[in-house]
């Protein structure tokens, strides 16, 4: 291994032109010697270089890095599994800025059972090594609760705090409390039960706790028998309870497979700038162990990265040892897990486990996203926006998008429709009808070319904010239609303009004859979606209110002495023509006169 310190009085492009084509990590500084970030790279040179040169694939997260780096290190070692390893120490080691960090700052609870001389079963968040036994984590405190309550309502365990041992009872310095009394606790205080059956007793609820619930149910069985044989029925059916109690235990979720015996489950989940790995444990076809790790995403941070990141925190500070199998949804760099087998189920109980794993990673992200929307009311929203502009490649957040949409009826009636999202969320009282004026016949680009024309030149007259996104729903045609639109109008550098293809995922940019594809599982293509079907049907609701105007007015003004202002009055009082066909000759001459009313009132009839 090369350990290469910065130079002093050389610039960093003269550093990056002197690095070797060999394998091995880097690390970058700030101005203040503090390292920000630390790579691994099969080439040195050409992976730094990488860095500082112009791209846009360069996300604004590494724009910022770049500006900061002062000067750099790199250490050259033999091979690119020594590269992975060596680079995982230094992380955890220097735990730079912008690589993958741990955000956990949360415990979560465990079950203890106590190192002492009559041991207890009790709830705790703190992990001590002072020979206690520790189960979990526990996903959440209820999960904790439903375990520790069916533990002390089968098992007689004592749940006081009395410094107990076996010289205090024999000095009498205990007594009996209620739970012995209501036969929850067998009284090893005043030695009415000896501490090797006591351990007996302990030793049941370890077997609970680690899943296995056989020696229980045999336990609870030969009780209720004995008690039953010598006609201590009340204690036969105390008896008989607990094990009702033990058969609602194992129906609940805790049991999620008969078929899988002891596994490991690693999940990961990635959010943004964001990521969740979640650990199952389970023995004997039973979870004894949930924990979800926080982790901020970095710079470069691939999934294979991220998932190796969370499973050896959750080995170094929760499992202590992994299975011999262990489920994952992502493989890890497995040269880090020497001995371990990893396997990517695709299908049957093993990757129904990894989508019960991914379930409570959302359950976490949930919680979380919960916890800082009533803290920063406007974090979603916050967060919705930069998801958009990262997932449209904007320059500038969509706070403001304006999308468009024709609608014809085989050339008759045409009009459009502009709606109007502010945040992420409609904004109804901005929404606007146009009716096509210039174009005749169906020609969608022609009519898209017009209703743009005339929205944003009354926008740029007035003075008006223009929008930071412009949908045009329709393909490449609609798009280079629009776009011409936007560069006549000296608008086109100013405003982004997408065009939404049939398929909802697809998107048209200008000057680009391919689709940019977008996620399917992604808050922005939601938002997409939205904003085109609330176009539709405004634009459509408008087309139909329009065409059946215009079908009722040209029908009562073939009648003779009926023109346009009494058709106009008779809609505005009836609104439709089935309520002028059901209305009275009186009604009607209150609003066109006697006269009007019986010629109205005479074709109608003769229609019938």
């Amino acid at each position: 291994m090369e350990i290469m310190d910065k130079t002093e009085n050389i610039t960093l492009k003269e550093q990056v032109a002197m690095l070797p084509l060999l394998p091995g990590c880097y690390l970058f500084e700030n101005s203040k010697g503090e390292v920000i970030y630390v790579g691994k790279a099969k080439r040195l040179r050409n992976r730094v270089r990488s860095y500082f040169v112009d791209s846009k694939e360069h996300s604004a997260k590494v724009r910022v890095m770049v500006r900061q780096i002062a000067s750099m290190r790199h250490i050259v070692v033999d091979s690119e599994t020594d590269a992975l390893l060596l680079e995982n120490s230094l992380i955890k080691t220097l735990q730079p800025r912008y690589n993958i960090l741990l955000k956990d700052d949360k415990s979560y609870p465990w079950i203890a059972v106590t190192a002492e001389e009559f041991p207890r079963v009790i709830s705790t968040r703190r992990l001590v090594k002072d020979g206690t036994q520790y189960f979990g984590p526990y996903g959440s405190l209820t999960a904790q609760k439903a375990v520790l309550e069916f533990i002390r309502e089968t098992i007689p365990l004592r749940t006081c705090r009395q410094k107990m041992s076996e010289e205090s009872i024999k000095n009498g310095k205990h007594a009996l409390c209620l739970e012995y009394h209501i036969d929850n606790c067998k009284g090893p205080c005043t030695a009415r039960c000896s501490r090797e059956e006591y351990l007996g007793y302990v030793a049941l609820a370890t077997s609970i706790l680690k899943g296995d619930l056989r020696s229980v149910r045999t336990y609870l069985e030969g009780e209720m028998m004995r008690e039953a044989k010598a006609y201590r029925f009340e204690a036969a059916l105390r008896y008989k309870a607990r094990l009702e109690a033990l058969e609602r235990y194992s129906s609940r979720s805790v049991i999620v497979s008969a078929k899988i015996g002891d596994v490991d489950c690693f999940s990961l989940l990635v959010d943004g700038d964001e990521a969740y790995c979640n650990f199952l444990r389970l023995r004997n076809g039973s979870i004894i162990a949930v924990h979800t790790a926080t982790l901020s995403v970095g710079i470069a941070s691939d999934e294979q990265s991220l998932i190796t990141l969370g499973i050896q925190h959750i080995v170094e500070n929760i499992a202590h040892q992994l299975s011999d199998e262990v489920l994952v949804s992502h493989l890890p760099h497995e040269e880090l897990f020497a001995g371990t087998r990893f396997t990517v189920p695709k299908r049957g109980e093993k990757r129904e486990l990894i989508e019960f794993s991914l379930r409570s990673a959302k359950m976490t992200r949930a919680e979380r996203l919960k916890n800082l929307e009533i803290h920063n009311p406007n974090h979603h929203t916050d967060r919705l926006m930069e998801a958009m502009r990262k997932e449209l490649r904007l320059e500038r957040e969509p706070r403001h998008i304006e999308c468009f949409d024709n609608s014809n009826l085989q050339g008759t009636n045409p009009v459009a429709s502009c709606v109007v999202f502010r945040d992420g969320k409609p904004s109804r009282k901005e929404y606007r009808h146009f009716n096509i004026k210039t174009v005749v016949g169906p020609d969608d680009f022609a009519s898209m070319q017009e209703i743009l024309t005339r929205r944003y030149t009354r926008l740029l007259n007035e003075g008006a904010e223009l929008p930071d996104l412009i949908v045009v729903d329709g393909g490449k045609g609609q798009l280079s239609s629009a776009y011409a639109v936007l560069e006549s109008l000296g608008i086109a550098d100013k405003v982004p303009i997408v065009g939404l293809a049939k398929r909802l995922e697809e998107v048209f940019y200008p000057n680009d004859p391919l689709p940019y594809y977008l996620s399917r599982t992604g808050e922005p293509l939601k938002v997409i979606c939205h904003i085109r079907d609330e176009a539709h049907r405004f634009g459509i609701t408008h087309h139909r209110n329009r065409r059946s105007k215009n079908f009722i007015s040209n029908e009562l003004e073939h009648i003779e002495g009926i023109g346009k202002k009494s058709v106009t009055d008779l809609l505005s009082t009836f609104r439709t023509m089935s309520n002028i066909r059901k209305a009275s000759l009186e009604d009607i001459a209150k609003v066109v006169g006697t006269a009007r009313a019986k010629r109205i009132k005479e074709y109608l009839d003769n229609q019938k």
